[in-house]
């Protein structure tokens, strides 16, 4: 079962990872995008920190997300008659009536999905999905094996602005769980407002992958394809890799 995003992550997304998180992928998401030319899909599309730009530079481009906080805010950002492009559902069972050559996946996505069974689902959904030829492409972090044994203690990892003069603070703490291979991440939010300092909680469950895992997951899948790369400038892993992405065909029958 995948978690939602509740409402009051999903106000401060953009403030928090339009600065943690764009110079990381936005650029090689946006390139596969400019290359693709028929429909796009991005799924975990939450408040559009990538499909804005992709739907402004012209791409026939549809997303989904479980997360109606998280719908809620992106449909403020774009035009009325493009809100059709927009629904809540899920990866393992979305459907449309019509296939893309491009489906994204991109954050982490695939990490939501804590059991065997749901990522295949969601991996032949996806497939299903697919003109010939098309591509799934989805990213994982490469578990750092201290964190993984020994968690993150308590800390602050973001502080700014989210209006002037009124600061946001985002303070993470981690817990491994090695027999189910799943990683507890608690969130605590601290913002203020006119009338005084809030706060919220909120727990998120990942799971973890390691190389043969993923590769062994793709291969019990439809796909025919794929390879795995160990960041977005598309160099091959290696032992500086901290993220995998993977690249699945679709080949055309």
């Amino acid at each position: 079962m995948i978690k939602k995003y509740p409402g009051s992550f999903a106000r401060f997304y953009d403030t928090i990872y339009h600065q943690m998180r764009d110079s990381t992928d936005h650029e090689y998401f946006h390139k596969l995008v400019k290359n693709t030319k028929g429909k796009i899909l991005e799924v975990g599309v939450g408040t559009g920190r990538l499909f804005k730009d992709s739907l402004y530079m012209g791409a026939d481009i549809y997303g989904l997300d479980i997360s109606e906080a998280m719908l809620d805010v992106l449909y403020k950002k774009i035009p009325d008659d493009s809100h059709f492009r927009i629904s809540r559902q899920n990866i393992m069972d979305f459907s449309y009536d019509f296939k893309f050559d491009l489906i994204i996946a991109p954050f982490r996505v695939i990490m939501h999905l804590l059991e065997k069974e749901e990522q295949i689902k969601a991996l032949n959904n996806v497939y299903r999905h697919l003109n010939g030829n098309g591509l799934f492409i989805f990213d994982a972090f490469i578990p750092d094996l201290n964190q993984i044994i020994n968690g993150i203690p308590y800390k602050m990892d973001f502080e700014g602005e989210y209006e002037s003069g009124l600061k946001i603070r985002r303070f993470v703490t981690t817990s491994p769980d090695l027999i189910n291979q799943t990683i507890q991440v608690s969130f605590h939010l601290e913002w203020e407002e006119k009338d005084g300092l809030k706060q919220d909680d909120w727990i998120l469950p990942m799971r973890f992958y390691f190389r043969y895992e993923l590769e062994h997951l793709v291969e019990r899948s439809a796909f025919e394809k794929y390879k795995i790369l160990g960041d977005y400038e598309g160099n091959e892993l290696n032992k500086e890799s901290k993220d995998f992405i993977v690249i699945c065909s679709k080949q055309n029958k």
